[in-house]
């Protein structure tokens, strides 16, 4: 006699709930039918193309050689070469640091228009769910906008949640560049916003900076760079708590900042979980960072100040109602980010917040928080307003106050 377990009516069953348990997965994920295999993103394909290819009877470079042999390689080449490649491989050349810039414009633009195309057919697809139509829809509506005008979008990766970077002003000429490194839910359709939360996203905290420094300094060439490209927290989960993502953007902080053209200083600001980034990656960077400023941050993953082991000024400033400061600033078993960077005894120079409401509104026009900031990415240390009344952020600064 076949027992119950074996019996044909079970199997039939469990066939039955084990295709209800995988069309509930997918339609979480956004589709309502099977995909039998891994569909390599465009840009690992895009990858693989390029390290087989080869130009005027040469092998193409390792994308990961050093910047300084990338530009190298791209400066040999005519300038009908140079285009050649870059409309070949718009999302191999557009995120590669040592790139001429131009080019890297160039790229992205490529790319995005290539991005748009497959997005749009894809929001014809029947088989997407409810939500992921409107996901579909939404990523469309983000490669638009980054198409409109004659945007400057120095990296473009469309692959997972997305990464991107866009530059505002010359970054070839700039004589102060500024880097804004943004914190959690860091993505493609979180990298810009409209209405009251305009300069809470990167774009808009970028583009609200360049416009205080020009105020600030009409005379000074500068360039602020919208840096989201890294792969951030989603929420405020255990990824947020832990310093795992905030090491793997270092390294791809560390690599932008070394392939920035020219020897200008470079500044960065870094709000929230980018501020644990900008911690991790303080050690490694280049003579040329001057100032690291960070805002509303949950700690650097470091002691003090001087544990960072740069010769970066650090500057720091939360305002009076951000709920990070509710945050215990602990570092138990690599669980937490460590000391608060606006304790007087980390040795950060604490400026004034003065304006700023909440979490996400030190770039808000008009706030102490926005023109600090501003001052420091021109250099008028003079102009740093600090939060406490005795100057004491401007001590030992050449140009500043207090020098």
């Amino acid at each position: 006699m076949t027992s119950f377990d074996s019996s044909p009516t079970l199997t039939a069953w469990r066939a039955l709930l084990a295709i209800a348990v995988v069309f509930v997965m997918l339609a979480t994920t956004g589709w309502t039918a099977v995909r039998h295999q891994h569909s390599a993103e465009p840009r690992e394909i895009a990858l693989a193309s390029w390290a087989k290819d080869r130009i005027a009877g040469q092998s193409l470079p390792d994308v990961g050689a050093p910047a300084y042999r990338l530009a190298h390689f791209f400066a040999a080449l005519t300038a009908g070469q140079q285009v050649a490649l870059t409309d070949k491989y718009p999302l191999v050349v557009g995120n590669m640091n040592g790139a001429p810039v131009t080019l890297r414009y160039r790229a992205n633009r490529r790319a995005l228009e290539q991005a748009e195309s497959a997005e749009e057919q894809r929001t014809q697809d029947v088989r997407l769910s409810p939500d992921g139509h409107r996901q579909a829809v939404r990523r469309l509506d983000r490669f638009r906008s980054l198409l409109a005008g004659d945007r400057q979008i120095l990296t473009f990766d469309p692959s997972g949640r997305g990464r991107a970077a866009e530059v505002f002003g010359d970054l070839d000429r700039a004589e102060r560049i500024s880097v804004v490194v943004p914190g959690v839910d860091t993505n493609l359709l979180t990298l810009e916003r409209t209405g009251v939360k305009e300069n809470a996203a990167p774009v808009g905290m970028a583009r609200s900076l360049y416009d205080a420094e020009r105020s600030a300094s009409p005379a000074s060439r500068t360039a602020v760079i919208a840096w989201a490209d890294y792969t951030a927290p989603a929420g405020i989960g255990m990824d947020a708590a832990l310093g795992g993502l905030a090491a793997e953007g270092a390294l791809r902080l560390n690599a932008l900042v070394k392939a920035l053209p020219g020897t200008s200083d470079v500044s960065l600001f870094c709000h929230s979980y980018g501020s644990v980034l900008c911690g991790v990656a303080a050690r490694g960077l280049p003579s040329r960072v001057s100032d690291i400023a960070v805002a509303g941050s949950p700690g650097m993953r470091a002691d003090n100040a001087g544990a960072l082991h740069t010769r970066a000024r650090v500057w720091a400033m939360r305002d009076g109602d951000d709920w990070i400061e509710d945050v215990p600033n602990l570092a138990v078993g690599g669980l937490g980010h460590g000391a608060d960077p606006v304790d007087p005894a980390f040795g950060a120079r604490i400026v004034s917040a003065s304006g700023a409401v909440g979490h996400s509104g030190y770039f808000e026009p008009g706030t102490e928080s926005l023109s600090n900031f501003a001052a420091i990415g021109v250099g008028a240390y003079d102009a740093v307003s600090c939060a406490r009344s005795d100057a004491a952020c401007h001590r030992q600064i050449s140009g500043g106050t207090g020098a």
